[in-house]
Order: C-alpha cells, then structure tokens, then sequence
C-alpha cells in the first residue's frame, strides 16, 4: 500500500528523512536505507538542505526506490524556475517516483556557496499550486501534458512562527492549492503545537490534508543550542536544555525526549502521523519508532 493510499484511508503514517551525501557516493544512500525498512511509509530526500550542495534528491530517490522505499523528493523554490521544476518533476515521475514535498528552501546564506544567486521564481504555495496543475494535465503555460505525472503533493508548516493565527491562513492557502498531507517544524514546545491545532481543527483542516507531526532528535546540548541559534522557526523551551545538560548520556536524553514526544502528539486530536528528522542520525530512527510503539504497527 502506498503512501497516498494509506493516507487517503485515514492511516497514521510515519514518514523519515533522509540526508544525501555531499559527493556523488551512491552506497551511502544504499547503506542508510537499511534503517527505513521497518516502520516508515515514506522517506524524504532532502533537496540541498541548509543551502548546502548534496547529491541530486531525484537522484538519491531513484536509489532510495530500487532500494525498496517509498521515496519524497524535496523541491525548493531557491535553485530552479518554474522551467526547470517542471522538467524535474517530470522527470521523477518517469523514474517511478510519486510523492513531492514542496519547499521554499533555506537561505543560501546558511550554506556553503553563499554568494549563489537564489531564483524563487514561485513561492511555496505557488508551487504547490503548479505542482497540482501538473497533475491535472497542464504545465503552468496553459500547455496540455499528454501523460501528465501522478504525483502526491506535500507541503510544510511551521506551527511556531508568529503571528499564530498567519501560519493556520498560510496551512489552508497551501491545502487550497493541493497540498495532501503537511510535515511540520520540529515540535519542542506542545503546548504551541497544541495551540496551533486547536486553530488547525477550529477550520476542519486537518479533515483536508493529513498533518505530520515534525520530531527532530539530538544528540547533545550543543546541537539543540545550535538549533535555537541557527535554524530559522524553532521554539525550544527551557526545559530541554535543562534535560540536556542534566543527563549522565546527552545521546540516550535526546531519544527519550524523541519518543516521549511522540507518545504525546499521537494524543493529539488531528495529527495523522509523524514526520522524523534525525539529521545525519537516520540509524537511531528503528529505535526510536520501536520505542514510541510505530515500528511494528
């Protein structure tokens, strides 16, 4: 069963994510696909993630596929024009890739060619809107496609950001345009989460689009501090620093905190699945969705 039909059926769904090495080391992508194999729905390749150059998603997902995944390829807004996505989207689709989530992209500034010249030719609901027009036949030309591609339309949300109310009328622009299910920012701070889907589900759109739940595990004090410091729209309460720095093994806090996490967001009226970000960790997610009872669901 894939991952649209398991969503389209109301499944709670696991999706994982996937780092791409920075060279042109297929295996890498082989090696780590050994840790989704159990548990996930849906694995994404992250697509230059933090503005870094990293082996092609579509390339990474071809290899996650033969591989025996479900892969989500990651497309920004940063690197392509509106030409470009739409000839990498049909692309993905001849290759047998199904799913796309639509991102805007991190800031070149954040990575290691920060004198690039970003593109953003479309925003990200913009993109989803293309995306979907794709898959109803047309290129953004107003061109007909004679076999359009069959793609699976995701995009992200940041329930953290403020003002709150902005980001629930930002989450239905993006479902309006053909989002099916959203992953969301790392979530550190539930009660902002809760907050935010109470909002989520006060305009029913949690029965529109399925939303996942973002989990970021860490390993140290120094990660989450880095986190805090650099990463754009994260909110982390003072009390997992004070876990972090309090505990005899930084490593084995950092999944506790994981799990305990997604024991509690699967509580949470709305939420259909989690979406795991183990960033150049992916062999701690078996333990982690074994813990949190989802490996063998």
């Amino acid at each position: 069963m894939t991952l649209r039909e398991k969503i389209t059926m109301g499944q709670f769904v696991v999706t994982a994510e996937m780092t791409p090495p920075q060279d042109a080391d297929g295996d890498i992508i082989r090696r780590k696909a050994v840790h989704f194999h159990k548990g996930v729905d849906g694995v994404n390749i992250t697509d230059n993630q933090t503005a870094i150059v990293r082996l092609s998603s579509i390339a990474a997902a071809k290899i996650a596929l033969e591989e025996g995944l479900e892969p989500i390829i990651q497309m920004t807004c940063r690197d392509r024009n509106r030409i470009a996505i739409q000839s990498d989207l049909l692309g993905a689709a001849a290759l047998g890739i199904e799913n796309v989530l639509c991102l805007t992209g991190d800031h070149q500034r954040f990575g290691n060619h920060p004198e690039a010249r970003s593109v953003f030719d479309l925003d990200s609901v913009q993109l989803i809107a293309m995306v979907q027009r794709l898959t109803q036949g047309y290129f953004l030309s107003g061109e007909t496609i004679k076999k359009p591609p069959a793609l699976f339309i995701g995009g992200a949300a940041n329930p953290f950001a403020d003002p709150l109310g902005f980001r629930v009328i930002r989450l239905a622009k993006k479902i309006q345009a053909g989002a099916r299910f959203i992953q969301t920012q790392p979530v550190y701070d539930l009660d902002r989460f809760q907050e935010w889907m109470e909002g989520v589900r006060a305009q029913g759109l949690n029965k529109k689009t399925a939303i996942l739940a973002g989990i970021m595990p860490v390993k140290s004090l120094k990660a989450l501090l880095h986190m805090e410091n650099e990463v754009p729209g994260i909110r982390i309460p003072k009390s997992c620093f004070t876990r972090m720095e309090n505990a005899e093994d930084q490593n084995e806090e950092g999944v506790k905190m994981a799990v305990e996490m997604i024991l509690a967001l699967r509580e949470i009226d709305g939420v259909q699945g989690i979406h795991l970000m183990p960033m150049m960790w992916e062999s701690v997610t078996p333990r982690i969705l074994d813990e949190a009872r989802l490996l063998n669901r």
